[in-house]
């Protein structure tokens, strides 16, 4: 299976590189671009649903929620293409894809992250408690990984 991705990426890997790309923007691009996206919008993301959950000021908690509800797909939206943009990296570096810690994290994560925009879009099963407190956990769960997957990125990135 890894053979025939790389062998459908290459061309595509192939004409991003005849761009020219200078190598420090291919090499570091994906990270700083997918650093941005965790620890600013995802923070910001995180922060407002749980302030939608447990602040005090009615106000302040659906101003969150609405916060929460209108970035969480965008963030869903930048970190599945910037999965895809990393596994494009490694092929146009000429480097073993789908094999790291990294790109193990990263699938992980887009699954706990799908799963999560699944159980919003069911509407929390009849605005269960249980279901919103399951999403809120799972999204927890989510950025904490994302904060051990930029480690390990980081930790490829050295070493390529």
């Amino acid at each position: 299976m890894i053979v025939d991705l790389v062998s459908l990426l290459e061309p595509i890997a192939a004409w991003f590189r005849s761009l020219g790309v200078p190598e420090p923007i291919v090499h570091w691009g994906h990270p700083v671009m997918m650093g941005i996206v965790i620890f600013v919008m995802g923070s910001y993301t995180a922060y407002a649903g749980w302030r939608g959950r447990t602040a005090d000021d009615k106000d302040v908690a659906v101003k969150s929620r609405a916060d929460h509800r209108k970035l969480a797909p965008w963030m869903f939206l930048f970190l599945a293409s910037g999965y895809t943009g990393g596994i494009l990296s490694l092929v146009m570096q000429q480097q073993p894809i789908l094999q790291s810690p990294h790109f193990l994290t990263g699938t992980i994560v887009l699954g706990f992250l799908g799963l999560n925009g699944i159980i919003s879009m069911t509407g929390f099963g009849g605005n269960s408690f249980m279901w919103r407190t399951i999403h809120a956990y799972i999204g927890t769960v989510a950025m904490g990984l994302l904060v051990v997957h930029a480690a390990l990125g980081l930790n490829l990135g050295l070493g390529l």
